[in-house]
């Protein structure tokens, strides 16, 4: 069932459905579950924009010199859903999370975790590195300062920002470390900095097509 709302999802659009319209359309029609809608949302696209994003995606090699601006929440939980082997490799060709998560909230290990994207950055050498952390979460000074801390250990040259709308800030920047889809059709450049990072610790995300066919995952 879940390989059926797949193709008749793809199939609207592809012919220039809005996501939203599409996606209930065919949610209410094979009785998806929540996980199941989510999936969907989540990771098809339609053939147009799969192409756009792999002409945006950029190597590791590639990010020498730039300067990259970082979503400081989107990378962080998708890397940790990597590290809990819940990332999902969506058609689109970048990771995301599956969790429905509202406000971060810091942990034991999100020190750790920020060292494993940092570290990261560390080895591709950019010309500077913006962390942008939306200020509207209670912990995000909490956030800001480790990854502060942390840029500082590593010698990254950069800068982490609390603001109202990281959304709004990224869409200023060429060259975007992100998985959210409106920064990244006002990007030229997209880096998955989550999968680099996971990648870096041997870790892989599950294969969106496993999912769809073997449906064992949810």
């Amino acid at each position: 069932m879940l390989s059926e709302a797949y193709r008749d999802l793809k199939y609207l659009l592809n012919r220039g459905y809005r996501k939203s319209y599409a996606l209930e359309f065919v949610a209410n029609h094979y009785r998806l579950t929540k996980k199941e809608r989510h999936l969907q949302a989540r990771c098809v696209f339609s053939d147009g924009w799969i192409a756009e994003v792999k002409e945006k995606l950029l190597k590791p090699e590639e990010l020498a010199g730039k300067i990259l601006a970082i979503d400081g929440f989107n990378v962080l939980i998708t890397l940790e859903s990597l590290l809990e082997g819940k990332a999902i490799l969506c058609e689109d060709g970048l990771v995301r999370d599956l969790k429905y998560q509202g406000k971060y909230k810091p942990h034991e290990k999100t020190r750790e975790n920020l060292k494993l994207i940092v570290s990261a950055l560390a080895g591709l050498s950019p010309q500077k590195a913006i962390f942008f952390y939306g200020k509207n979460n209670s912990r995000s000074g909490v956030v800001r300062a480790l990854t502060a801390e942390l840029l500082s250990e590593f010698d990254v040259p950069g800068e982490v920002l609390l603001v109202k709308s990281p959304d709004h800030e990224l869409k200023g920047f060429e060259t975007v470390a992100t998985a959210d889809v409106g920064v990244i059709g006002h990007a030229k450049g997209v880096f998955d900095l989550a999968r680099f990072a996971g990648e870096r610790r041997g870790l892989k995300p599950i294969p969106f097509q496993d999912i769809l066919f073997q449906h064992n995952h949810l």
